[in-house]
């Protein structure tokens, strides 16, 4: 009782102090735009005390103690400003509109914009060219997704994230299994998994949790003269940028509930550990748990990432971003096509699969710690130039039961139906990547002609320990309508009362005894790069420029060695300076291949090349409400290596993918806010194994894809605050399976349609999300069948302080 009295005074007198306290409220806005400035720093200097302006460049700064104040207003960009303020008690003390001008001095390296317009495009990055260049500068083709689309549709998963980029396409589930258990995409042909954050090398065996993203950027192209080749696709790459701390308090706690047992807790919370020092904390978590929407699966997770930044100086700052992730559940069904012979079904109407069953249960699961830490040193050398350096380090580990199901009807006396082996094993592996990056960012001069240079060294070292076990089968499935003959002539069973689709121990004790007598596969693999690059954008005239970049890679493994040289070109030509720009590029990538042992005789080999030819165009027009970008991009790879007999391996397979890509995001009026867009790609199998010569390569996903997002907004009047949303995606036929000799599998197409409402002010945001609506059956997938979620609905409830 005394604990308890003593609790209860305790908070009485903290509510009766802060009752004494006054409040600061105000709005900044840009004075050349006239429009509301977001996320600027609003600090009471010598104290720390500070809040960041909301969407509507509005804030509130409570519970201040009663005296005077002198009050600063930054924001990158623009010129800081100081009010001298008097804080009584109780009162709300106004400083009204605050109006902040362009800073001249960094005009050339900002873009000041009408944020609350077009609110879904982000106009420049940091990452795409390891230097600070506007979209209309860069000669790539690149999108962003960036985090407040994902607030908006209540996305809850990477997955759902990719979809508002146009030309990418899931092709394989999280498997979570050692070595590669992220998701792979499909992009302009190729697969890529999501291995980039903050420009630096990111490994997981699972799906990024979308609680620390700021912007997701799908960069297209092969991009190995800046990117090198161990972690990306010819076809581009994937980068996660994660929330950073700032310099003054703000933050939110979220939760998400919906269908199938969805719970989902967020919370975003950052603060100043010293103002003298400029030392900041944030701290983005999220705890979630969902059922499948199949008879049985689930997954769980737990995910931490505090980030820190400290300005020791006016020329020294550091950057440390670390994510902690403990995941666990089953890996999602994938049904895997019979790759060694003649198919017999040849769509899904013929296949008869049951979209809700799963064939696995929720003892069969993986569990999935990784660890992320990203280290980054900012010093400026002078006001022209910067060294950046960059540490990261990340584990990502497999542990538990990893289960598939593989087609096996050509060796069984069936006629009708198909029948699939169960196999699984112990997943006890561990991926280790290391590497560290020193860059020169910085500008010079050559008589009247401007250069943006970054010149860099990267070493980048990737290890993985595996101590899984061997694959064990694990009893059969059917699926057609001869039940009684899979149980009398596969299974030799005649009992009609035992009579079942799938037979196997689907208990964790049951399948570990299965796994007792299997061995040990214990390896372990390492390799190293050591990469030199140098990039120079040339500003002939205003609006004319031009990009020369060239990378020096020497690889190294068990194996042996390679050194590889990488070049890119770009130009670009702004008829209507900042506004529109025509541009064009050449960009190579590469990727090292292994010598192969045949006997005595030891065969190496080139190391492939992907060269990439794109021109288009880019707008950012009526003040920044219209921006798109339209391309075609014709890629090449030659000198694959590929074997028929696993004894004869020949160099010199070519393939080709060639397309148009088309992305807009708009602001038509005020409050409407709309992203779109849309991809054809021709892939083709020119020269190389006769399976596969002169189809459509599997790893290319549908030929067609489209996407759309629109949302409005009220924004005055009585129904201020309310909004809706409504948009989709679109997917033609895919050929999952597609070979001269074994036949074609091909999924349907499929438009799914997906909407919301919502309500949100400075405090709080309230969003219910319909996905799915006509709760349409679809699938994915690259030689394997997965069906995708049904309808579900999720309601956000979001507090903002």
């Amino acid at each position: 009782m005394r604990t308890i009295f003593t609790f209860v005074f305790a908070v009485i007198g903290i509510i009766a102090a802060s009752a004494q306290d006054g409040k600061i409220s105000g709005i900044v806005y840009d004075a050349e735009n006239n429009a509301p400035v977001v996320y600027a720093n609003v600090m009471l200097k010598d104290s720390s005390l500070g809040v960041t302006t909301n969407s509507k460049g509005e804030f509130n700064l409570n519970n201040v103690p009663v005296g005077s104040y002198t009050l600063k207003i930054t924001a990158v960009g623009y010129v800081s400003v100081n009010k001298s303020i008097v804080v009584k008690v109780n009162e709300i003390t106004s400083i009204g509109t605050v109006l902040l001008q362009v800073d001249t001095e960094m005009l050339n390296e900002v873009v000041v914009q009408n944020s609350k317009t077009n609110k879904f495009a982000k106009e420049k990055s940091l990452t795409v060219s390891k230097m600070p260049l506007k979209d209309l500068e860069n000669p790539q083709v690149y999108n962003v997704i960036s985090s407040v689309v994902l607030q908006e549709q209540v996305v809850t998963n990477f997955d759902d994230a990719l979809k508002n980029a146009p030309g990418i396409y899931k092709l394989w589930e999280s498997t979570g299994r050692g070595g590669d258990g992220a998701g792979y995409f499909s992009l302009r042909g190729f697969a890529v998994q999501p291995t980039m954050t903050n420009g630096l090398p990111s490994l997981t065996n699972g799906s990024p949790d979308p609680a620390n993203i700021e912007s997701v950027e799908v960069i297209k192209g092969p991009s190995g003269t800046l990117y090198g080749s161990a972690l990306i696709s010819y076809g581009g790459l994937i980068n996660v940028n994660t929330k950073q701390a700032f310099y003054g308090f703000g933050g939110n706690v979220s939760y998400t509930g919906g269908s199938y047992g969805l719970n989902r807790v967020t919370a975003d919370v950052n603060t100043m550990l010293s103002t003298e020092k400029k030392m900041a904390l944030r701290i983005n978590t999220a705890y979630h748990t969902q059922n499948s929407f199949q008879d049985a699966g689930f997954s769980k997770s737990l995910f931490v990432a505090p980030s820190l930044a400290y300005e020791v100086n006016d020329k020294l700052s550091f950057h440390i971003n670390t994510e902690f992730y403990s995941g666990k559940g089953t890996n999602q069904t994938m049904l895997f096509v019979d790759r060694g012979a003649t198919l017999r079904v040849h769509n899904l109407d013929e296949l008869g699969y049951d979209h809700k069953r799963s064939y696995t249960s929720n003892d069969l699961y993986l569990e999935n710690p990784t660890y992320s830490l990203q280290g980054q040193m900012r010093y400026e050398l002078s006001d022209k130039w910067t060294s950046q350096t960059a540490y990261s380090r990340s584990s990502a580990k497999s542990e538990g039961i990893y289960s598939y199901i593989y087609e096996i009807t050509q060796y069984t006396p069936m006629t009708e139906g198909v029948v699939f082996q169960r196999y699984f094993n112990n997943q006890n592996s561990e991926t280790i990547g290391t590497d560290i990056q020193q860059n020169f960012i910085g500008e010079f001069s050559l008589g009247t002609v401007k250069n943006k240079l970054v010149v860099g060294l990267d070493y980048f070292n990737k290890e993985v320990i595996n101590n899984g076990s061997g694959y064990v089968s694990n009893g059969m499935i059917y699926i057609g309508d001869d039940l009684e003959g899979f149980n009398n002539n596969v299974l030799g069973i005649t009992d009609s009362s035992s009579y079942t689709d799938d037979t196997g121990v689907l208990t964790r004790a049951g399948s570990y005894a299965l796994l007792a007598n299997t061995s040990v596969n214990a390896s372990k693999a390492r390799q190293e790069i050591f990469s030199a690059y140098a990039s120079d954008v040339i500003y002939f005239l205003p609006q004319l420029s031009a990009m020369a970049s060239v990378r020096a890679d020497r690889f190294s493994n068990d194996s042996g060695a390679q050194t590889v040289f990488s070049p890119k070109f770009g130009l670009v030509y702004q008829p209507v300076l900042d506004k529109v720009s025509v541009f064009a590029n050449f960009m190579d990538g590469f990727s090292n291949t292994d010598p192969v042992v045949n006997g005595s005789e030891v065969q190496t080999f080139d190391p492939e090349h992907a060269t990439q030819f794109e021109f288009g165009t880019k707008f950012n027009i009526f003040n920044n409400r219209l921006s798109a970008t339209v391309s075609y991009y014709d890629i090449s790879v030659k000198d694959v290596v590929y074997t028929e007999d696993y004894v004869t391996y020949f160099q010199g397979g070519k393939q080709e993918s060639k397309g148009i890509e088309a992305s807009v995001t708009a602001n038509p009026v005020n409050g409407l806010n709309v992203i779109a867009g849309y991809s054809y790609n021709d892939s083709q199998l020119v020269e190389g194994l006769a399976d596969f010569e002169g189809k459509r390569p599997e790893s290319a996903g549908p030929r067609n894809l489209a996407n759309l997002w629109a949302s409005y907004q009220f924004n005055k009047g009585v129904l201020q605050g309310f909004g809706f949303g409504f948009g989709g995606n679109y997917a033609s036929e895919n050929k999952i399976f597609n070979r001269n000799l074994g036949g074609t599998f091909t999924l349907d197409s499929y438009t799914i349609y997906n909407a919301s409402a919502f309500y949100g002010n400075s405090d709080f945001r309230v969003t219910l999300k319909l996905d799915n609506i006509a709760n349409t059956e679809y699938y994915n997938g690259w030689s394997t069948i997965s069906p995708q979620m049904l309808r579900n609905v999720s309601a956000n409830f979001t507090y903002m302080f």
